[in-house]
C-alpha cells in the first residue's frame, strides 16, 4: 500500500487535470479513514492555495459609496443649514424637502445605518400618529434625491432633531454607550459646527476608523455584489465557449428539479447539460474570507457530493474565492474531496475547460 506522501506526490505531479482526478478519487481505496484528511488537507494545501486570490484587499466600486457623491451631498447639507447653525427641526425638514440628498450627510452624522435610521423614524412617528419611513424609502432618498412628502421630511427632520438632542433613546443601559458619543457629536450641534469649521485631528480620524472598520459599511452594503462576481466568471467563461449552462437562482429552483431531476435546495449555482439536455456537471460557487465562514460553507459540497452520487456520479466541480479557503483541514480539504479535485478558483477557473466532460462541450 502506497505512504500517504507517495499518495500526495503521486497527484500532485499528475500531468494533467483528469488524470488528478482519477487519482484524487483513488485515495479511499489506498488508505483509511484515519489518513484520508490529512492526504486530501496536503493536496488542498499544494495545489489549490496558491491559487487563491487575497480579495479582502478590494472594494466594490459604487458611486453613491465614492467620495465625489458624498461631497456633493455634503455641501448641499452645509449650505441648507448655514453650516449647521439652521438645525432646528422645521429648518432640517425645510432643507429635506428642498433636496433630499442632504439626509444622507444628516444621517452619516447620527452614526446610524439606513435601517437603523428607519428604526428610529418609527419611534418617532409613532408617537405624532405619523407613518414612519422605510430602509428602502432612506435608501432611495439618498441614493437617488428621491421627492419626500411633507409627512416624510417631517418625520426624517423630527427624528435627526431628537437624536441629536439626546432624547430619543434615552441614557444606555450597563456598560454600554450612546452612538452619539463621538467626537463630532459629543455635545450634539455645537461639536458637528466645530468639526466642520476647524476639521478634525488626523488620529480621531483613524481612530474612527478602527472603531467601524474602514470600508465596513460598503462591504456589507455590497455584500450581494460580491458574493455574484465568482459566478460572473464562470458565467463569462461558459458563454464564450458555448458550454450548455443554466445559472440558479430562486426563480428556478422547480425549473432544475423538473428538466433534470435535481432535489436538492437551494440547486447548486450551475446546472451544465448537453445538447441532449442530459445533465453533464453540477457547480458551486463559494466565497470567504475566513475559516469559520469558510467550514460552514464547506458542509454545502457534501450535500451536493450525496446529490452527484444519487443522480449517477455526475461530475460536481467548486470554484472558490477568498483566503478562508487556506485553513485546508476543515475546508478545502473537505471540498477537494467532494468535488474529486475538481477545485478552482477565479485566477485559474479556465483550467476548468480541460477537466471532463468540459472538454467535449465548450
Amino acid at each position: 500500500m502506497a505512504s500517504i506522501e507517495q499518495t500526495i506526490t503521486n497527484i500532485v505531479s499528475a500531468p494533467t487535470w483528469d488524470q488528478r482526478v482519477a487519482r484524487v478519487r483513488q485515495i479511499p481505496a489506498l488508505h483509511g479513514t484515519d489518513d484520508q484528511p490529512t492526504i486530501y488537507a496536503e493536496v488542498a494545501r499544494r495545489l489549490y492555495v496558491p491559487h487563491l486570490a487575497p480579495d479582502f484587499a478590494y472594494v466594490p466600486v459604487e458611486d453613491f459609496y465614492e467620495l465625489t457623491y458624498f461631497e456633493d451631498a455634503y455641501a448641499k447639507a452645509v449650505e441648507a443649514t448655514a453650516s449647521f447653525t439652521k438645525v432646528s427641526a422645521a429648518d432640517l425638514k425645510t432643507a429635506i424637502l428642498a433636496d433630499p440628498i442632504v439626509l444622507l450627510p444628516l444621517r452619516v452624522i447620527t452614526g446610524l445605518l439606513k435601517s437603523e435610521f428607519a428604526g428610529a423614524t418609527r419611534l418617532v412617528a409613532e408617537t405624532l400618529g405619523l407613518d414612519a419611513l422605510s430602509a428602502s424609502k432612506v435608501d432611495s432618498i439618498e441614493r437617488s434625491g428621491t421627492a419626500t412628502s411633507e409627512e416624510q421630511a417631517e418625520v426624517a427632520a423630527l427624528t435627526l432633531d431628537e437624536i441629536m438632542q439626546g432624547r430619543l433613546f434615552g441614557n444606555p443601559p450597563g456598560e454600554l454607550k450612546s452612538k452619539q458619543e463621538k467626537p463630532d457629536t459629543a455635545n450634539g450641534w455645537e461639536t458637528v459646527r466645530n468639526c466642520a469649521a476647524r476639521g478634525m485631528p488626523y488620529s480621531i480620524f483613524l481612530h474612527q476608523r478602527h472603531y467601524g472598520g474602514a470600508f465596513r459599511q460598503v462591504l456589507d452594503a455590497t455584500s450581494t455584489l460580491r458574493g455574484g462576481l465568482i459566478e460572473d466568471a464562470v458565467e463569462a467563461l461558459f458563454s464564450e465557449h458555448d458550454v450548455l449552462f443554466i445559472r440558479t437562482g430562486a426563480h428556478n429552483q422547480a425549473e432544475i428539479e423538473a428538466r433534470f431531476g435535481v432535489t436538492v435546495r437551494p440547486a447548486p449555482d450551475f446546472v451544465v447539460y448537453d445538447e441532449s439536455d442530459n445533465l453533464r456537471a453540477m457547480l458551486e460557487c463559494k466565497g470567504a474570507n475566513d475559516g469559520g465562514t469558510a467550514r460552514d460553507k464547506a458542509l454545502r459540497f457534501k450535500r451536493l457530493r450525496d446529490e452527484s452520487m444519487r443522480l449517477g456520479g455526475i461530475p460536481l466541480i467548486g470554484v472558490l474565492g477568498g483566503l478562508g479557503w487556506t485553513r485546508v483541514n476543515d475546508t478545502l480539504g473537505p471540498v477537494v474531496r467532494d468535488c474529486d479535485g475538481r477545485v478552482f478558483s477565479v485566477s485559474n477557473v479556465a483550467d476548468m475547460l480541460t477537466v471532463a466532460p468540459f472538454t467535449s462541450l465548450a
